[in-house]
């Protein structure tokens, strides 16, 4: 039965009887997955290092303050964020623990960093220099993380310049050196040597450092995949995001943690109707019906949602425990589907898009996951959930910070 009570997108409640007017399309986030997922990784990492959960992107389309408040609960001690403004965001929500903002910014976002309280990561002076000047006007100190280019080629210092830019931050009165770090570009693939090489890169860079008599900090670069497949990229902290979700990076990697999903993606039939062989459906007359008498069934979800319109004639949703065909092109906000061999369907009847059944179902088939959607349009699982729009509802369930909250979702 539901609790009286649910979670909003921040993290606090709103009347069930508010919830309940949402739209029928909606993803629904199983907390406790997500604090399991984050548990498992804390024992795989050992008790002594950091663990940042990186909750970008909305937590990876989760919802960040929910997210955030689970993974802290069951293990993490840090957060990583993109934007500052998604920094901003936890902060407002009240959490307190180190949040590092990855991306480069402007000089003239410094300002937001500074406000918020942020880790920054820099990798060049012209940064250094703006966040120095923003500090100092407030007298206010600044922690940040130097990033260091070991092949990815995206952002951060190359490792010959690591020395100077060090020395440039430890110059500044406002600014403190807490960590240094960089990133993997392959460490999911089958073929480990280059991650190896990138872990050398990274270790001759700080070998470097304290050669300098410069204390590196806390030095982290194991990502998601790194967690699973490369313990000795470690070090003294680890960064996961995807796996805290309950995905794996890619096929080759190491499944040493066992991952439950967290986000299940749901709606509802909204209208049937029975159609004559030789019926086309939806625009461009891309599926024409065949059978004497097809029972299609239209669903208020579309390509504006996240479902993306490549799955047009080439996916299956999950309904009364069976598989059933996505017919004709994926609308904006709508999309059909054949339910002509479901057995008693309805309006009404919920539809699963993406994700695991819900535990009370008993099925005989499986739903389609994050992964196979992402096969059937030429993408990646994190692509998958992190583009379910704004404009869809997130319901939480399974909160196991508070029991009170525990609720099943019915749509």
């Amino acid at each position: 039965m539901e609790s009286s009570k649910k979670k909003d997108l921040a993290g606090s409640f709103v009347p069930a009887q508010k919830q309940d007017v949402l739209r029928p399309t909606r993803a629904v986030i199983d907390l406790a997955a997500i604090g399991a997922n984050v548990a498992a990784i804390r024992e795989c990492i050992g008790p002594h290092r950091h663990l940042m959960a990186v909750v970008k992107g909305d937590g990876y389309g989760h919802g960040a303050v929910p997210v955030a408040r689970v993974a802290l609960e069951h293990g993490a001690d840090w957060l990583g964020v993109a934007l500052p403004e998604e920094g901003t965001q936890l902060r407002t929500a009240g959490i307190e623990v180190p949040i590092l903002v990855f991306s480069s910014i402007q000089p003239e976002e410094a300002r937001k960093v500074v406000a918020s309280r942020l880790h920054q990561a820099v990798g060049s002076l012209d940064l250094v220099d703006a966040l120095e000047e923003e500090a100092s006007a407030h007298d206010l100190s600044v922690s940040v993380h130097l990033a260091i280019d070991t092949g990815m080629g995206r952002l951060g210092v190359r490792p010959e310049r690591v020395v100077a830019l060090a020395r440039a931050i430890l110059a500044c009165h406002h600014l403190r050196l807490v960590g240094v770090f960089s990133h993997f570009s392959t460490a999911d693939s089958a073929d480990k040597g280059f991650t190896r090489e990138q872990i050398a890169r990274f270790t001759a860079s700080l070998d470097d450092l304290v050669s300098a008599g410069i204390d590196p900090g806390i030095r982290h670069i194991a990502n998601s995949a790194a967690v699973l497949s490369h313990p000795e990229a470690y070090f003294d902290m680890v960064r996961p995001g995807i796996i805290i979700y309950g995905l794996y990076p890619s096929k080759e990697v190491s499944r040493n943690i066992r991952l439950r999903p967290a986000m299940r993606f749901a709606t509802r039939i909204s209208s049937l109707r029975r159609v004559p062989a030789g019926t086309p459906i939806s625009y461009g007359e891309t599926y024409v019906t065949t059978l004497e008498r097809t029972l299609v069934a239209t669903l208020p979800v579309g390509y504006a949602d996240g479902y993306a319109r490549p799955l047009s004639n080439n996916a299956d949703v999950f309904i009364h425990g069976q598989r059933v065909p996505v017919i004709g092109a994926i609308c904006m906000d709508m999309c059909m589907i054949d339910v002509s061999a479901v057995d008693n369907v309805r309006v009404g009847d919920e539809v699963l898009l993406f994700g695991d059944a819900p535990l009370e179902d008993t099925c005989s088939e499986i739903p389609p996951s994050a992964d196979e959607i992402a096969a059937c349009i030429g993408t990646i699982n994190y692509e998958v959930i992190c583009r379910v729009s704004k404009r869809v509802p997130r319901v939480y369930i399974n909160d196991p910070s508070n029991a009170s909250i525990q609720q099943t979702h019915t749509g």
